[in-house]
């Protein structure tokens, strides 16, 4: 989908209390109820909140859902956005969201600058976005996990990635710098090149060698790239610098797929190289065996709040739903369509603290089923 930020301006404090209501309401109920948006809100009486839904109704930020058993509402993916635009402008992060300039499988990529005009990148994780097809067909697995929404796994994903790079740059690997985090979303530094497949390489011999010798530096750090091609090196054209984006599906040296994984990094660039450049290496390597562990970057991740639970749940999103090496662009307009006739979508359990920046709301709600919502218990 397409981020649309007409209406971020004109939303009020009670809109964006009425937009972290559902949001948390979301964490306990496919549908929430507006009963339960009226609670969780804080505010008097129900005619301020019903306005405020018709407001971000009207805006796509929430949706009525269709044949729901009871009267309710969901959040959409224009709705988490604006809540993580909102928690980057009170942080500072973002002031204004420029052009789109890249759109990856299940990830969208804009410009955004602070206050002082300094252009940095937005990312925005999509899970089940290009996939979406593929989502519905797996839907059995959806729904024995209360944690596995695309909501929720983009989330996920977005700060699993966050760790990533900021390990990465701290310990001087060729990444973008990252700036801040919230939701789905990911604030880094604006890098000056192209992607690997349209960039002008002047020295392809050189520019392999290095390549090569950043994935067993990955590797003897601890950690497997995992998607390691044309469309995750970005080339500074002025110096010939690769810098690696793309970080989600990252996974240790210790990983039962690690070896399978470091094979296709490699055999990804060969094949490029073969293909683009028509250049091909004298030695066939680096093999598995020419990985030397000397730091363990993996187990700083592991440390930094990402859980084993989440991580298991992130990699088994990734293969089940979310399969790697589909490239192919599906029509968004058409998958946005495919979400909207979904049933609601139920959010994960999560304990982070950005679900209340939005709007000071009440925590201190009754949880009840979604039969019981139904019958007006």
């Amino acid at each position: 989908m397409k981020l649309n930020t007409h209406a971020l301006r004109y939303l009020t404090n009670e809109d964006w209390r009425v937009l972290t209501a559902v949001e948390m309401g979301s964490k306990n109920h496919e549908v929430v109820p507006t009963p339960l948006i009226i609670q969780i809100s804080g505010l008097r009486g129900a005619s301020g909140v019903n306005k405020a839904i018709s407001t971000l109704a009207k805006s796509g930020l929430v949706a009525k859902v269709k044949n729901a058993r009871y009267d309710g509402y969901r959040l959409t993916y224009g709705g988490l956005d604006y809540l993580a635009l909102h928690t980057f402008m009170k942080r500072k992060s973002a002031y204004s969201v420029g052009n789109q300039i890249g759109v990856g499988k299940e990830s969208d990529i804009y410009v955004v600058a602070d206050e002082t005009g300094m252009q940095r990148v937005l990312k925005i994780h999509r899970l089940g976005r290009i996939s979406f097809r593929s989502v519905k067909n797996n839907r059995d697995y959806l729904r024995k996990r209360s944690s596995a929404s695309w909501m929720y796994m983009s989330r996920l994903a977005a700060e699993r990635e966050y760790a990533f790079l900021k390990i990465l740059y701290d310990n001087d690997f060729p990444v973008p710098k990252p700036l801040d985090q919230a939701r789905h979303c990911i604030v880094m530094e604006l890098i000056d090149a192209f992607p690997l497949r349209q960039a002008e390489v002047t020295d392809p011999a050189k520019l392999y060698k290095t390549l090569m010798e950043l994935i067993l530096k990955f590797a003897s750090m601890g950690l497997i790239h995992g998607d390691f091609n044309e469309f995750n090196i970005l080339i500074q054209e002025d110096t010939q610098t690769p810098v690696v984006i793309d970080f989600p599906q990252m996974i240790s040296i210790n990983h039962r797929n690690a070896e399978e994984q470091f094979d296709r990094d490699v055999q990804c660039i060969k094949s490029f190289f073969e293909k683009k450049f028509r250049y091909t290496a004298d030695d066939d390597g680096p093999h598995w065996s020419d990985v030397h562990r000397v730091g363990t970057l993996d187990v700083a991740v592991e440390a930094s709040g990402i859980s084993k639970k989440q991580a298991k749940e992130l990699e088994k999103y990734m293969r089940e739903v979310a399969p790697h090496g589909t490239n192919e662009e599906d029509d968004d307009e058409d998958d946005e369509d495919d979400e909207d006739d979904e049933e609601g979508e139920e959010e994960g359990e999560d304990d982070d603290d950005d679900g209340t920046e939005a709007g000071d709301v009440d925590e201190g709600v009754i949880h009840r089923s979604d039969d019981e919502w139904r019958h007006g218990k």
